[in-house]
């Protein structure tokens, strides 16, 4: 009778070790070429902002971008965590709470010192019934690139991990975004590009499990 460790020894003797980096590889193979994608919709469909030379000197453009931006990049670093057997979110909830509370104070800023008047204009703008269902057009380009790293990992909490890498995937569909959108208003930012990005997080949560499983 074939002994237990023979029968181990025989399955294991030709397995390869796997490259330390392989992993970040095929999450810039998956991510990289989705976000560029995202980008050329962008500019195929919508084009980018008609006055964008004069609005790169605005700080409020560059908050724009950065607040989506560090989301992005936050929950990525988030989901390579998640990818591994043994991995978890880390402080992800923490920093993503940060983040979205320093939003909150440069919106209450900007409503603090505008007359109230044009509060309607910096809350609801003039695209605010489509702007996260845009985000979230420009998010699933990434979404399915995180997905597609993540079947060859091995994460195991599928749901949270769908959930961040739709984060993630929200995030970056609205920072693509933010180089059409016209809007200026730091709360409507807060409010309405969130809401693409929790969008497209829920769509992760229920796909996740179903999408991620191996």
């Amino acid at each position: 009778m074939t002994k237990t460790d023979d029968i181990i020894e025989r399955l294991a003797g030709d397995l390869k070790p796997v490259p330390r980096d392989m992993l970040r590889r095929r999450f810039a193979l998956g991510i990289v070429p989705a976000l560029g994608l995202s980008l050329l919709l962008m500019l195929a469909i919508l084009g980018p902002r008609v006055d964008m030379p004069d609005v790169l000197i605005l700080p409020v453009f560059w908050i724009k971008s950065a607040y989506n931006a560090l989301i992005a990049v936050v929950a990525l670093l988030a989901v390579h965590r998640l990818s591994r057997p043994d991995g978890s979110e880390g402080r992800f909830f923490d920093v993503l709470a940060l983040i979205f509370a320093a939003m909150a104070a440069v919106a209450a800023i900007q409503l603090i010192m505008a007359p109230t008047e044009s509060y309607p204009v910096l809350i609801l703008g003039s695209s605010a019934l489509h702007c996260p269902l845009l985000i979230l057009g420009f998010a699933l380009p990434v979404y399915g690139g995180a997905v597609w790293a993540l079947r060859q990992a091995a994460p195991t909490d599928l749901r949270l991990t769908g959930f961040v890498a739709g984060i993630a995937a929200g995030a970056a569909g609205a920072w693509v975004y933010s180089w059409f959108c016209t809007e200026n208003g730091m709360p409507f930012v807060l409010i309405w590009y969130s809401l693409g990005i929790l969008l497209t997080g829920a769509l992760g949560a229920v796909t996740g499990p179903r999408l991620l499983r191996w």
